[in-house]
């Protein structure tokens, strides 16, 4: 039996689950691997068959998804030239992490397709929503990577094809304590927007984590590093707290290392206000800029000792078995 497991690569959360996801697929069937995106800095430590430009979302640098620098990146004829030779019909089953090519390959040529992904998840109608629509985000959300079995991940499961996160073990395995510093992860900010806003908390030693820069520098209490995965990783097992967007993996390892949590989505992010409704159902605050009108929400929440209790068991090798069986495998 062959598979192809398709993944996203744009940001790293897609990539995080499947360094966990890949090992259970390959201990039942021979296991090719599809990477699609630009904007990604994790690497598998896996053979990826396919590396493809796909369809990239681009990360802005004052706290949103810059919507004219990712119409400037799309190349459409070489993302249809890339859908019609990917020969997904060798594949006796594609499993698909919200990755465009090979879900429209499967489409174009009438072939299933299984969905596990994360918006899957806060797609499905028991899913916290927010209170503002965005119809043209949740339209893209539903056609981006069209799916013919739909599995999700989400932070609680409201449903029977909801899972907790895949909380990859790397993570399970870190010793956490508190050395008082602050995590935080904001792609879509720049660095001077991040010195400007954090600078006003002096108390507070403050590890962040730069897409925008390649050597590693301090300005008094704030000190900007290159994205690292072992890096990141410590410092948020260490830490007393995490600020971050409201993507899903990294708010999903803070919650399960016991930190406290505050969350910013990105703008033009559907899918990130989706995530954040269901995380102040929880009790996790958000804000909407970081910006200094919301400092006194920032200083109170570092003051607050605020620990959301989450249960995420390791059942990745399960939920694996179960979709395959479902899906005739």
């Amino acid at each position: 039996m062959k598979i192809l497991y398709a993944v996203q690569g744009t940001g790293n959360g897609h990539l995080s689950r499947a360094m966990d996801v890949i090992p259970c697929l390959q201990k039942r069937a021979q296991t090719d691997i599809l990477v699609s995106g630009i904007q990604a800095d994790l690497e598998l430590p896996f053979e990826v068959k396919y590396r493809m430009r796909g369809l990239s979302f681009i990360f802005g640098k004052k706290g949103g998804v810059d919507l004219w620098r990712t119409f400037l990146s799309s190349r459409t004829r070489k993302l249809v030239r890339e859908i019609n030779q990917l020969p997904v019909d060798k594949y006796d089953l594609v499993i698909n992490d919200f990755e465009p090519v090979s879900a429209w390959a499967c489409h174009l040529k009438d072939l299933p397709c299984v969905g596990l992904s994360h918006q899957n998840a806060v797609l499905d109608p028991t899913s916290p929503k927010p209170e503002e629509s965005d119809t043209l985000g949740k339209f893209i959300l539903k056609n981006y990577a069209p799916s013919t079995a739909h599995y999700g991940f989400h932070f609680k499961s409201y449903s029977s094809r909801i899972f907790t996160p895949v909380i990859r073990q790397q993570v399970r395995e870190q010793k956490l304590e508190n050395l008082g510093h602050f995590t935080v992860y904001l792609p879509s900010y720049d660095d001077t927007r991040l010195f400007k806003q954090l600078l006003r908390f002096p108390q507070v030693e403050w590890q962040v984590f730069s897409k925008h820069n390649r050597a590693a520098f301090r300005i008094r209490n704030v000190r900007i590093q290159p994205i690292h995965n072992e890096s990141f990783i410590k410092s948020m097992a260490t830490s007393a707290g995490v600020l971050c967007g409201a993507g899903f993996e990294t708010p999903a390892e803070a919650l399960f290392m016991k930190k406290k949590l505050m969350v910013i989505p990105m703008k033009n992010q559907f899918e990130q206000h989706l995530n954040a409704a269901a995380l102040i159902e929880m009790g996790v605050p958000s804000i909407k800029k970081l910006k200094p009108k919301n400092e006194e929400i920032i200083a109170e929440w570092i003051g607050k000792e605020q620990i959301i209790p989450v249960d995420f068991p390791n059942q990745t090798q399960e939920i694996i078995d179960r979709i395959m069986a479902a899906n005739g495998h």
